[in-house]
């Protein structure tokens, strides 16, 4: 699924630490998560997971109250208690049922909330 055409602006990380800079540097609505990195991802670095992420923002002020939704797959039940406890919204597996995705994070942004229509204008009195 492309959120870009469905009218997102989508900011993408390729590891842990660029991921914790994104957030702190963009502040976003929202968050999708893999629990899980290639090995050659870290960059000789600190070798992240999607549990070592969600820790990390947690621990920020600018970032602990931002919803995650994780997206992954294989994972077992233990990790999908895992990751809701470590304060992931929703969890995916992977393959992605699009439209179920979509509708938690249209949800979760609150666009699913009915529009309220604008108060009438006052009705302007002839003086006199």
């Amino acid at each position: 699924m492309k959120l870009t055409a469905k009218g997102y602006d989508v900011v993408t990380a390729e590891d842990g630490a660029a991921a914790v800079s994104t957030v702190r540097r963009e502040k976003p609505d929202l968050i999708l998560l893999d629990l899980s990195f290639p090995p050659d991802v870290s960059h000789g670095g600190l070798a992240w997971d999607g549990f070592q992420i969600m820790s990390w923002l947690r621990r920020l002020d600018e970032a602990k109250n931002i919803p995650i939704i994780v997206i992954t797959g294989g994972v077992s039940a233990e990790s999908k208690d895992r990751a809701l406890a470590a304060g992931a919204l929703n969890l995916f597996h992977k393959p992605i049922d699009n439209d179920a995705l979509l509708t938690v994070i249209r949800q979760t942004l609150g666009e699913n909330a009915a529009v309220t229509q604008p108060s009438p204008a006052p009705i302007p009195q002839a003086a006199g």
